[in-house]
């Protein structure tokens, strides 16, 4: 897999959250080498708790592959998942997640905690961390600096 390929897509879509005052995060859902579904964050425009890049990915990629089973998949996220993407990686069954800057205050794949690969759950997923992460971080560090400029 070209791990760089998919991110740099993960990335596209954390550019659109990020053009429409979300938290930058993008995701994208990979099948044998087949992109399944592109999404990014859109909490604040739906302003639904859930939406969130992985889970939004997750959710069109069970419609049209028609079973909630994700097996062999690849997930890619700009930023390390959160507890509500991490159960639903795992729940999936989401074979490999990779992502690219780690998040050390809400990270569930290995910075606070590793939900998908603990072996305590009846499913584990590869992962593979830092694809494009200086990239992946730097949006990040944008958006937060220009929402902390624009409250001054």
């Amino acid at each position: 897999m070209d791990h760089k390929f998919y991110m740099s897509l993960a990335i596209e879509e954390a550019q659109k959250a990020y053009n429409k005052g979300e938290v930058p995060i993008g995701a994208v859902l990979v099948v044998d080498g087949q992109i399944i579904s592109r999404a990014h964050n859109n909490r604040e425009e739906s302003q639904q708790a859930l939406n969130h890049a992985e889970i939004l990915v997750i959710k069109e990629a069970c419609e049209k592959m028609g079973f909630w089973r994700l097996d062999n998949t690849y997930l890619y996220s700009t930023i390390e998942p959160c507890m509500m993407c991490s159960g639903a990686i795992v729940q999936a069954r989401i074979e490999n997640v990779i992502f690219g800057a780690r998040d050390p205050k809400n990270g569930c794949c290995g910075s606070k905690m590793n939900i998908v690969a603990s072996g305590i759950f009846n499913h584990d997923a590869n992962i593979v961390s830092g694809i494009m992460e200086e990239e992946c971080s730097k949006i990040m560090k944008k958006f937060f600096k220009k929402l902390r400029d624009s409250k001054r």
